[in-house]
């Protein structure tokens, strides 16, 4: 049985090397294309970026974020959180090479709970947004390459 603070995760396997899903990951271009509109992203701990994006009620949140941890082609870690909102979660992708063309993606969001109790940071919306990126988005992205 789930308690009710678990970190989200979830992992997907794409039929492509990891460092193409690496760069789909931490290259502002390609992060433009399936991701957010990031400016700037540099892969390095320390470099912050910002974003806006849009919850369920047509309502706008700037998210702040800063890289905390880096392992080249492995791993990348980022603190998320939402300006003036209370709370401090991070986002991990970590990269798991299957072969010669296969890459098991895990990600794993921590902390999530720690914003404010209201519908806006429900679990739900967090599994829902994830699930979209991850098994969605980023899978559509990583297939037309």
């Amino acid at each position: 049985m789930e308690t009710l603070n678990e970190p989200v995760t979830m992992e997907r396997i794409f039929n492509v090397p990891a460092i193409k899903v690496w760069k789909a990951l931490t290259n502002a271009g390609q992060l433009k294309q399936w991701y957010f509109d990031i400016k700037q992203f540099k892969p390095e701990v320390g470099f912050e970026f910002q974003f806006e994006a849009t919850g369920k009620d047509n309502k706008t949140f700037l998210h702040l974020c800063k890289i905390t941890e880096v392992e080249y082609c492995k791993k990348i870690t980022y603190s998320w959180r939402y300006n003036g909102y209370e709370g401090n979660s991070f986002v991990t992708f970590e990269l798991f090479a299957g072969g010669v063309n296969q890459t098991r993606l895990k990600l794993t969001h921590t902390g999530w709970e720690t914003f404010p109790n209201t519908s806006d940071f429900a679990k739900q919306n967090f599994v829902e947004g994830w699930t979209f990126i991850i098994g969605k988005s980023l899978q559509e992205y990583l297939e037309r390459q």
